[in-house]
């Protein structure tokens, strides 16, 4: 693949302002989740009280994703994702004006923070299934590169901005430009020209959630992963974000525990480019035996935090986590007809997610009655133990990827 390959989706141009509002909103995201907490904290001085916050976004979104994929699946996705991100800014707009007034309270606070929470249950699914339509089948693979490239730059770079806008204008502007930032996707989207679908035939969003649940019960290879990334997701929470800087705290240091976390992401934006170059077959297989990787760093945190060490295998484990990522959104995108596709994206969503509060809340006193290092070699051997298991179904093993034919012709075609 050359880099003009590489590059060809952004001359298409419903997928090339697609990808400005992608990362436009992926921008104003980074930025916000700095932003917010500086901002419960002006308003409390409390960390129970940010994450209540981060409860009140969080708990709507996970049990609304399944509607959301209907939603996606029913309506055209460009108007759902618009529709979204003119709510987003609404919600984020009147979180900056009560912060800026003076006028903030908490509960104000958490009833925003809900409310984005859902619009984000319903923005999410839609998102997923728009690249198939925006781009021939053979343009699927460097699409979602592009896309990963900036998502991982700017999780690097978004907290970054978000924190100097906060120390140099104080968080409810901060949050202000957030707001601004969803506004600008919207009206990214506004060009965006895709194929019409055929008309649901269903008026009933609970047949429509039941039709979707058959067909995620019945694609082996699809709830055989989601079932197994719940487990790795509520292990890498655990372990990573929840005992790693316990661990470090007393071992490399937080400067140290820093340069690990970096290295996770430039782990993710090396593979990035590697992606953008190189087409990935055995797309599950890959990801898979790729994902097996984290285990390491984890083990090690348990073992021997040694810091150069601990900064390679959090790079590799990066890489891995990016294979898998491509891998399993060409196996969704390739193989599942664009009129289920929200649906199932959101079924693994909800599958996804749905653990990682356990991870977050049960590794502490895990690690106060096992000991902290215990618990992390416990982890590693299971994280690796789960990659392994999901790799013994047939369906994962044998998923291909599909022929590089167009699914769709965009009548907007290239710029």
């Amino acid at each position: 693949m050359t880099w003009a390959d590489a590059l060809s989706p952004l001359r298409n141009r419903s997928f090339a302002w697609y990808f400005a509002s992608r990362t436009t909103s992926t921008l104003g995201t980074t930025m916000a989740n700095v932003a917010l907490v500086f901002a419960v904290l002006d308003l409390e001085d409390s960390a129970s009280a940010v994450g209540q916050v981060l409860a009140a976004h969080t708990i709507p979104m996970i049990l609304l994703l399944l509607w959301g994929g209907v939603i996606s699946d029913r309506f055209p996705r460009a108007v759902v994702l618009q529709v979204s991100n003119v709510m987003s800014a609404v919600t984020q707009g009147a979180i900056a004006a009560l912060v800026l007034t003076g006028r903030a309270e908490l509960w104000m606070i958490l009833v925003l923070a809900a409310v984005h929470g859902a619009v984000s249950a319903v923005s999410m699914p839609a998102m997923a299934g728009m690249v198939p339509q925006l781009v021939p089948r053979g343009q699927l693979q460097p699409a979602n590169a592009l896309l990963s490239l900036t998502r991982n730059g700017l999780t690097v770079l978004g907290p970054t901005i978000g924190a100097l806008l906060v120390v140099t204008v104080g968080s409810g502007w901060a949050l202000a430009v957030d707001a601004f930032t969803w506004l600008l996707a919207a009206l990214f989207l506004a060009p965006v020209r895709i194929p019409p679908r055929e008309a649901s035939t269903s008026d009933s969003t609970i047949a429509e959630l039941r039709e979707g649940w058959t067909f995620f019960r019945r694609t082996t290879w699809l709830w055989v992963v989601v079932l197994g990334f719940g487990f790795l997701n509520m292990i890498h929470v655990g372990a990573i974000s929840t005992l790693g800087p316990v661990v470090a705290e007393d071992t490399i240091g937080r400067q140290g525990w820093g340069f690990v976390l970096s290295a996770e992401a430039a782990g993710l934006l090396v593979m990035t480019v590697i992606l953008l170059r190189f087409r990935l077959e055995r797309p599950l297989v890959w990801g898979m035996a790729s994902c097996s990787a984290m285990a390491v760093p984890i083990l090690m945190l348990g073992l021997d935090p040694t810091l150069a060490l601990l900064v390679v295998a959090a790079f590799v484990g990066g890489m891995g986590v990016e294979v898998f990522g491509m891998g399993w959104n060409l196996a969704m995108q390739e193989n599942i007809d664009d009129a289920m596709l929200s649906r199932a994206y959101s079924y693994d969503m909800l599958g996804s997610y749905v653990a990682m509060p356990i991870g977050q809340l049960a590794w502490g006193p895990l690690g106060l009655a096992f000991g902290n290092e215990t618990v992390l070699v416990a982890s590693g051997i299971a994280y690796a133990v789960i990659c392994g298991l999901v790799l013994c179904s047939r369906s994962v093993r044998q998923l291909p990827r599909s022929a590089p034919t167009p699914v769709a012709t965009v009548t907007s075609g290239t710029s």
